[in-house]
């Protein structure tokens, strides 16, 4: 702890992982730090909660991916094991299952990105179709993260780039917008190619094993950020909930203070960690930021609405009758008992009655992949579910299914009621899963996030913000605040709050920097494309005159 940070006031407004990174690093160096978070509790987007019945529900499942270095390494640092095992994943369509993935780590590796095509298992899709993705490899290597790169290709729209690159339609039907559905949460024709290429290397191409995946072993806000908050607080950070900030006043170029209604905290530095929807809301309330140019330009970015559901099932004797004997070979031996009855208190008693007695025995369905992805169903739209009695802690021995299925730019949606979201959601389900037409929905969450998760949108990086803005001492992080690391999602507004942190310590110049641990470098191959491509760009510079659209 340096003496000289003691005294200095940091106030990081959100409390997801960039806020909480923040704050961590910056209560270990010493410095009063004060978060603030608009909700009820500390997590933003992943924090989970409590429903009126005791069950416990949250704004969508959120994966940990082999590259996530950083918040591995956190985890292990606060001592605590929230995650399952590495796990498999399907895919499905209204045709049935697609796509099988393995756990890449355990088989023999190969160079990128080889190993990802040979160790998937489609099941329907041709040969020749995933051979069209083969001259898309000259983006894969032209795209290499820097801010040229990142203005070369993004105002082409993902659809764009595929069809410019010769990808087959049944390929980008069937394979690269369903990633993109569920990566970066809208159809080709709304995501930047920049992004896309950014994600789909970061997460798939980069590294045979970055596509293998751990859950959280119950709801995140339970597992990492409770114990993650008790030892902010015990650094001496405070954190304050239901604090939404309305401005921030400013002197001399300088932060001050930020106000939250008719509170005011005092500030020597500032550091926004919040999404770009907040962002903006922020903004427009605050005439001290609003009269920079770089924060206006933050209402052309944009949000994606995303629908969280979770549904108890109950499966009737009669349809397991029909279910194959090896599918309940597979099943659970423990999953055969009675139902505890302490498990049935929450449970509505209309439900209760309504349902025949011998049916509220344990009779889980069986999902063969605790995760699985979605196409197909709707046209804009991409969904996962989860079988929670696989993945979380608390529904293990629950003696219903417990399905997790969470769709992303789920616009039309939101306006339906719940029934009518709930009905579609078990029509989509026994698609994918048959048993699930026999199934008895005991108990449902039905939560709506508008415009919640950042859109990448085509000509959308010249109006993401950079973590120093023109304020001396206001800094930003989060998933769309640019940076040059290369990590995406949950991993990258972690990485984007150490980087803010260790901002603010290079402005007091008092402290440790935090240790960010890089993505993993380029492979051999890759790095020798990429010199050769650069050498022929820099060439081409100086023999082509500076005419073309970039």
């Amino acid at each position: 702890m340096s003496e000289s940070s003691q005294g200095r006031k940091v106030v990081v407004v959100g409390a997801g992982w960039s806020g909480l990174g923040a704050t961590y690093h910056l209560a270990k160096q010493g410095y009063d730090v004060t978060l603030l978070e608009a909700g009820a509790y500390p997590g933003g987007l992943v924090a989970g909660w409590k429903t009126p019945g005791g069950r416990s529900v949250e704004a969508g499942i959120h994966g940990f991916w082999y590259p996530y270095r950083n918040i591995f390494s956190l985890v292990d640092e606060l001592g605590i094991n929230p995650f399952t095992d590495w796990t498999r994943s399907s895919q499905y369509s209204p045709l049935g299952l697609e796509v099988e993935s393995p756990i890449f780590q355990d088989l023999p590796r190969l160079p990128s990105p080889l190993g990802t095509f040979i160790y998937t298992k489609f099941q329907r899709l041709p040969l020749v179709d995933r051979l069209s993705a083969l001259p898309l490899l000259y983006a894969v290597v032209d795209f290499d993260n820097s801010d040229e790169a990142w203005r070369r290709y993004d105002c082409v729209t993902a659809r764009e780039l595929f069809k410019q690159f010769g990808v087959s339609a049944r390929l980008y039907r069937e394979a690269f917008e369903p990633m993109l559905l569920v990566g970066l949460f809208a159809p080709g024709e709304q995501c930047s190619a920049a992004a896309t290429l950014g994600m789909l290397y970061y997460f798939i191409l980069a590294h045979q094993p970055n596509f293998d995946v751990v859950w959280c072993r119950g709801t995140v806000g339970e597992k990492i950020f409770r114990p993650w908050v008790e030892r902010i607080e015990k650094l001496g950070g405070k954190i304050y909930a239901n604090r939404r900030v309305t401005d921030v006043i400013t002197e001399n170029n300088r932060a001050t203070g930020v106000v939250c209604g008719e509170e005011v905290f005092a500030a020597d530095a500032v550091i926004f960690a919040v999404g770009i929807t907040a962002m903006k809301k922020i903004v427009a309330g605050s005439p001290s930021l609003r009269n920079r140019k770089e924060f206006r330009e933050v209402s052309n970015l944009g949000g994606i609405d995303v629908l969280a559901t979770r549904l108890w099932c109950d499966t009737p004797r009669e349809s397991l009758r029909d279910t194959p004997q090896e599918s309940l070979r597979d099943t659970p031996q423990e999953s055969l008992r009675d139902t505890p009855q302490e498990s049935l208190r929450d449970t509505p008693q209309e439900s209760l009655r309504d349902t025949p007695q011998e049916s509220l025995r344990d009779r889980k369905i069986n999902i063969p992949r605790p995760s699985n992805a979605c196409f197909g169903f709707d046209k804009t739209t991409g969904w996962t579910f989860f079988d929670l009695n696989a993945l979380h802690d608390e529904y293990r021995d629950e003696p219903l299914t417990v399905i997790e299925a969470d769709f992303y730019h789920a616009n039309q949606l939101l306006p339906l009621s719940d029934e009518e979201i709930i009905s579609i959601v078990k029509g989509y389900l026994k698609t994918c899963i048959p048993e699930f037409a026999q199934a008895n929905i005991i108990d449902s969450s039905v939560i709506r996030l508008h415009q919640a998760v950042s859109h990448f949108a085509p000509g959308s990086y010249r109006y993401l913000l950079p973590a120093q803005t023109s304020f001396d001492n206001i800094f930003m992080s989060g998933d769309w605040i640019v940076n040059r690391h290369g990590s995406w999602s949950q991993e990258k507004a972690y990485v984007t709050g150490l980087e803010a942190a260790n901002l603010v310590i290079s402005h007091f110049q008092t402290g440790n920097y935090a240790n960010i641990i890089p993505v993993e470098a380029d492979e051999a191959h890759i790095q020798a494309l990429r010199e050769i491509n650069k050498s022929v760009r820099d060439i081409a510079k100086l023999v082509l005159p500076n005419f073309w659209l970039p």
